[in-house]
């Protein structure tokens, strides 16, 4: 599986009725690209700084998946309106790893319980 996760930081100009619009036009791309199987987006609720504007999370089966999204019609849409409302995109496609399941006799400190476990 493959996570996609993007960044955004807007610019001065963009209103919170720009966002709502953009909000509007990724709500539907998962009815649209059926490739895409789990998705999420949201503003940043913190404001620090060093944050973002705004993240997009979404989830593929393998990178063959993922370049299909990119290429998309509708996808290409949203990337265009990014491209007028952004002073810096941030993004990281990774390869999700395997998480171990634990035992109680796992000698390994650096596994917690609190973590989400995968197998």
């Amino acid at each position: 599986m493959i996570t996609h996760v993007v960044m955004m930081k807007f610019k001065p100009e963009v209103t919170t009725e720009d966002i709502d619009k953009l909000e509007a036009l990724l709500d539907r791309l998962p009815d649209r690209i059926h490739e895409i199987q789990s998705y999420d987006f949201g503003r940043d609720v913190i404001r620090s700084e060093r944050s973002y504007d705004f993240a997009l999370v979404s989830v593929f089966a393998n990178l063959d998946t993922l370049k299909h999204y990119q290429t998309h019609p509708d996808h290409q849409v949203v990337v265009k309106k990014l491209g007028t409302m952004c002073a810096h995109i941030a993004a990281v496609d990774y390869e999700n790893a395997p998480y171990h399941q634990e035992s109680d006799d796992d000698p390994d400190p650096w596994k917690s319980k609190n973590l989400f476990q995968r197998s």
